[in-house]
């Protein structure tokens, strides 16, 4: 199984299933939570299904794969999500509905996650936040994750411009490994925090 089932002290990590789509919903649609993705909020169910169609059941057809539904224990209902791409970045993600903020749940999952790409075989994840939204920096230090470099990227489909801090997570002990592509991309890009 490529997105095998991971269980911390409070939370259960599973595939999203199609029964999820109105957990889905209410994830994706709220205008806070996805203030600093580059989506806009859905509009309707039948665009959740959309996402869990083509962002879920398809990662779900790769040979390996992290794109996780962060339920708690006590229902196994979708909370957020937490996603790890497999592209040469292996960019970690997550969103969370915001009654479950301010409690060390994307952190808690993040660990898992983490733990369990490293144990596969990832030799690096990175991520990036907005520097408008400090709090998800915040979980990306709780992570192990060190600061790397800033950039800036004109963020689509919302089309703004958006300063992001990088940061990376090295499994394999190389701390001068730096995951490039962010910053080769970018034309206005420094190192300073």
């Amino acid at each position: 199984m490529n997105t095998p089932e991971l269980k911390t002290d409070r939370l259960i990590l599973r595939r999203f299933t199609e029964n999820d789509v109105d957990a889905i919903f209410r994830i994706y649609s709220d205008e806070e939570v996805n203030r600093f993705l580059p989506w806009f909020p859905l509009k309707s169910p039948e665009e959740a299904y959309n996402v869990f169609m083509e962002k879920y059941q398809a990662a779900y057809c790769l040979p390996q794969a992290y794109a996780y539904a962060i339920c708690l224990k006590a229902d196994n209902c979708p909370i957020g999500y937490i996603n790890i791409g497999m592209d040469d970045g292996h960019d970690l993600g997550y969103g969370l509905r915001k009654e479950f903020w301010h409690r060390g749940i994307v952190s808690e999952a993040g660990k898992a996650v983490a733990e369990r790409a490293k144990n596969d075989g990832l030799l690096y994840i990175t991520a990036t936040h907005d520097v408008n939204n400090p709090c998800s920096g915040f979980v990306m230090q709780r992570l192990g994750m060190k600061y790397c470099y800033s950039y800036e990227e004109q963020w689509q489909p919302k089309d703004f411009l958006v300063t992001f801090r990088m940061y990376q997570l090295n499994f394999d002990g190389n701390n001068e490994r730096v995951y490039k592509k962010y910053w080769d991309n970018a034309k206005v890009r420094w190192y300073c925090q």
